[in-house]
């Protein structure tokens, strides 16, 4: 399959995830599907399709990286498509924690969906407002 095709379907790989936490937060399968680790597993396993054959250029790249190293590595189509592949699959980690804790906590899905969007758009971004509003949160229940 081309690059950029498998980098366009990647999408697919957790964009139902993201659906179910940011637009159907109270579905009741919603924490059945969402509570399993296992929903990173897509995109995991796209990366490691990608990166395990070509492993000794991935891996000679990153046991002593330089900008320039990484810049070459991530400057192709393939290693846009396996960066792109290794984003989408921590951001969906980041957002599975943050959509479970947040459900513990009782914080509205209101609340939630704006994170959870940062978190999808723009990851440690998105992770710095949930653990902003996870402080906020704790500190007004003390007070």
């Amino acid at each position: 399959m081309p690059l950029d095709t498998l980098f366009s379907l990647s999408n697919l790989l957790v964009m139902p995830f993201w659906a179910v936490m940011i637009f159907l937060p109270r579905w009741e399968w919603a924490r059945r599907l969402i509570g399993s680790p296992l929903i990173v597993l897509p995109p995991a396993l796209l990366y490691a399709a990608l990166v395990l054959p070509s492993l000794g250029e991935v891996f000679g790249g990153l046991m002593n990286p330089t900008l320039a190293g990484i810049a070459a590595l991530l400057g192709t189509p393939f290693g846009a498509t396996v960066g792109w592949a290794h984003f989408l699959t921590f951001d969906l980690f980041a957002g599975r924690w943050a959509y479970l804790d947040a459900h513990e906590r009782g914080l509205h899905p209101a609340l939630m969906a704006p994170v959870l969007f940062f978190i999808l758009m723009l990851g440690p971004v998105g992770l710095l407002l949930y653990l902003g509003v996870r402080s906020g949160q704790r500190r007004l229940g003390r007070a």
